[in-house]
């Protein structure tokens, strides 16, 4: 999708509930145009943010399971994981000065 990488219903406990740092989680679809705004985003807040944050996608409709379990509706819905619990979900698509500062209080 955007370079950042995909978890599935599968492997999201291992990489998101099990994972060491924050995770930033792009619930997205192929067919969202803010979905595909938010991918050079996404790649930029990766990169700066390596070794103290995680982003990943997941794909709403390859992963029902997650989906529903989190509630999400629209997309792109963004949830922030710790410790495998989520402490904050935002809904739309953002710049990335924005998303950062929302993001502030978790790093």
């Amino acid at each position: 999708m955007s370079g950042v990488p995909e978890v599935t219903d599968t492997d999201f406990a291992e990489e998101v509930l099990g994972a060491g740092l924050p995770v930033l989680v792009e619930f997205t679809a192929d067919w969202c145009p803010p979905c595909r705004q938010m991918a050079p985003v996404l790649r930029e807040l990766a990169a700066a943010e390596e070794g103290r944050l995680k982003v990943v996608q997941l794909n709403v409709d390859r992963n029902p399971t997650t989906t529903h379990a989190y509630k999400v509706l629209s997309m792109p819905t963004f949830v922030v994981f710790r410790d495998g619990e989520p402490l904050r979900s935002m809904v739309g698509a953002r710049p990335g000065r924005r998303l950062r500062e929302e993001l502030r209080d978790v790093l």
